[in-house]
């Protein structure tokens, strides 16, 4: 197994429309070894949406991990002191959480389990999802690029044409991505072309 005993902090923030492809992921980790502590936004603890609703992933999230969802700025706070975890992941990470990490705004469970983390200078991976990444959110996304700790899962557009700021990342990559982190490493090529 390739993370067998690994501690992931698997955060999940609001771009509801890539769960399909985030959750099994979290499955792969498990499946490898990892023990994953959820972590879940606000938003992703009480919307409903087309996609499905709040209580169903919660669900699927405990059945996967065997652990209920960090979902409150409480409960995230420990993460840092009691050095809980050995690599954290969010994904999906939306443009308005990596703008919070960018200018180190922590008012949720997922930016202070992210702060709580980062101060033990352990790594965590980020797969972003958001609408602006090359738009209103590309200066926040070049300060991540350029924090020390912080790796990309790698990302690209997803549909040029039709949202052409929009960025996502290639959540099949998350393992390694993860692998990659653990020994300090950005996984390349970062930037993937869909085309």
């Amino acid at each position: 197994m390739l993370l067998e005993g690994v501690r992931v902090g698997f955060a999940i923030t609001g771009s509801f429309c890539t769960f399909a492809k985030t959750i099994p992921q979290i499955e792969v980790l498990v499946k490898e070894g990892a023990e994953v502590f959820p972590i879940i936004s606000e938003s992703v603890d009480k919307f409903d949406t087309r996609f499905g609703t709040a209580e169903d992933l919660k669900k699927d999230l405990i059945g996967i991990t065997g652990k209920n969802p960090v979902s409150t700025i409480v409960d995230a706070e420990p993460i840092g002191p009691k050095g809980l975890l050995d690599i954290m992941v969010i994904a999906p990470c939306t443009g308005n959480t990596i703008a919070k990490i960018a200018n180190a705004i922590t008012d949720g469970p997922v930016t202070m389990a992210c702060k709580a983390h980062l101060r033990n200078m352990r790594p965590v991976v980020i797969a972003v999802s958001t609408n602006d990444g090359l738009s209103a959110n590309a200066k926040n996304l070049g300060i991540l690029l350029n924090m020390k700790n912080i790796y990309m899962v790698p990302f690209g557009q997803d549909d040029p044409i039709k949202k052409c700021t929009s960025l996502v990342a290639d959540f099949d990559k998350i393992l390694f991505s993860v692998q990659s982190a653990l020994q300090n490493i950005q996984i390349q090529p970062m930037l993937i072309s869909r085309t």
